[in-house]
């Protein structure tokens, strides 16, 4: 909790240095809870691309708590706000959990995204935690329309000493991922990280072939892929809504992965995507470096949020 405290205020530095910044100047500067504080906390929350759906709902909860429990210092509500963000942000239940898989099988985690939103540094990272765990993680690149994609994968691999599974370029996606699978089992892998291509979220075709790749990852290995992970850039804000419905329409998605959050001045994004995809944010990039992703706390995200020290 403490680690991702810290790498939240740290990488997070942008969004608190705008939107953190005014959300604690409309706490502590309004004299009344009325129209004037409600309208001023409405606008931050909006630059700080926290979305309209997400902020009625927060400012129509606040007001709720405030008439019931009859509060009156406005600097008593921040306390309250965070709890409300925290809610909303756990309300992100994915209709389809991540899935364990059988006892000696390994792990399989599909990961999609379209390009430049960080997918394959985000792999990487996942493969560094993996075998940081005393794991044993396998990189699968089916991204086979870029060359560049899988050399990327390759040097991340050699740095980080995990095995990788290519084929040349413009193989068949679905049998990379299908090959791969099959010999992450024999080396005796415990996870299987399986790229695709980072295919434009509006090309019907591709959308079609990684509902394949999502079929052959199951036909390789009963019950596979255990969890399918959709890449986010955080930096693109509202734009990251309409990737999270289009991807949804191809496959499920059970978990998300916010890159780039140390990127933006508007992190509330998180709050948007939680709010209306109903799908959790289970891990935030705030990095380059392979170590550079955490966990995702909704209790500790809401008080960073606020500009509020750890344990308040």
């Amino acid at each position: 909790m403490k680690g991702f405290f810290k790498k939240i205020t740290e990488g997070f530095r942008k969004t608190r240095e705008v939107v953190t910044e005014q959300i604690v100047q409309v706490f502590t500067q309004a004299k009344a809870i009325d129209d004037v504080f409600y309208d001023d906390l409405e606008a931050v929350l909006l630059r700080g691309d926290v979305g309209p759906g997400a902020t009625v709902e927060m400012i129509a909860k606040l007001k709720k708590r405030v008439r019931e429990e009859k509060i009156e210092d406005p600097a008593v509500l921040r306390n309250a706000l965070a709890g409300i963000l925290e809610e909303i942000l756990r309300g992100g239940a994915a209709t389809s959990a991540p899935r364990s898989p059988q006892p000696g099988e390994p792990r399989v985690v599909l990961v999609a995204g379209v390009n430049g939103v960080g997918k394959t540094t985000s792999i990487a990272k996942l493969a560094y935690r993996a075998k940081a765990a005393g794991g044993m993680p396998v990189i699968v690149a089916s991204d086979t329309f870029r060359a560049a994609a899988s050399e990327q994968l390759e040097v991340w691999a050699k740095r980080l000493g995990v095995h990788i599974v290519r084929s040349q370029t413009g193989a068949d996606p679905g049998a990379v991922a299908f090959d791969g699978i099959r010999a992450a089992q024999a080396r005796g892998a415990d996870m299987v990280l399986v790229d695709t291509a980072g295919r434009l979220q509006t090309k019907g075709n591709l959308m079609e072939e990684l509902k394949k790749i999502h079929r052959v990852c199951g036909k390789s290995l009963e019950g596979a892929p255990h969890e399918t992970i959709l890449v986010l850039d955080a930096t693109i804000g509202q734009n990251a809504l309409s990737q999270v419905r289009l991807f949804g329409e191809a496959m499920p998605i059970d978990s998300l992965l916010l890159a780039k959050l140390d990127g933006t001045s508007k992190g509330g994004i998180v709050l948007a995507i939680t709010h209306e995809a109903k799908i959790p944010v289970r891990y935030v990039g705030v990095g380059e470096k392979a170590e550079d992703l955490v966990d995702f706390d909704p209790g500790l995200f809401a008080r960073g949020l606020l500009g509020m020290e750890e344990g308040a």
